[in-house]
């Protein structure tokens, strides 16, 4: 029987999510209010999501709008112009969540919790439902005043 989501399990998630976007896009994030949310998406999006199996499971999701995708590549990639999500932007932006769950990983280990994660998933798309067996957790993540990307925490305890 899956167990509901520890404090201690959502700060590693968010302290990475932080820390990579800063280091490697220069994007300094601010958590905005956490919240219990529904996975669906009815505007045109892009998510990156990546499986968690290990003493957690589950999947974590970064949900960003097509224009915030575009801005975040462009600074992953020295502020070079991105007009439109094609293969290089997507393919970066598809390293940075792998990243985040990289170092997410490492957190995980120093509190001897073993977690292993899938290549991340590139999805782009409107009315996108995703299913979840955990209880998602909605982080809007803020950038200059505005919702730059969403982190959703859908990982439980077996």
């Amino acid at each position: 029987m899956k167990q509901g989501l520890d404090v201690k399990h959502i700060n590693p998630f968010l302290q990475s999510t932080m820390k990579i976007f800063e280091n490697a896009a220069q994007i300094k994030l601010v958590l905005g209010k956490p919240s219990v949310a529904v996975l669906d998406f009815p505007d045109h999006i892009l998510a990156l999501q990546v499986g968690v199996t290990g003493d957690l499971k589950g999947q974590v999701l970064l949900v960003m709008t097509i224009d915030n995708a575009k801005t975040v590549a462009s600074k992953m990639m020295f502020g070079m112009p991105i007009t439109e999500l094609d293969e290089m932007s997507t393919s970066a932006l598809s390293e940075l969540s792998n990243m985040i769950m990289g170092n997410t990983a490492t957190l995980f280990s120093t509190q001897s919790i073993r977690i292993d994660i899938t290549p991340p998933m590139v999805m782009l798309g409107t009315q996108m439902h995703i299913t979840s067996d955990a209880q998602a957790l909605k982080v809007p993540l803020i950038f200059e005043g505005n919702e730059l990307v969403s982190l959703y925490i859908c990982v439980a305890k077996e």
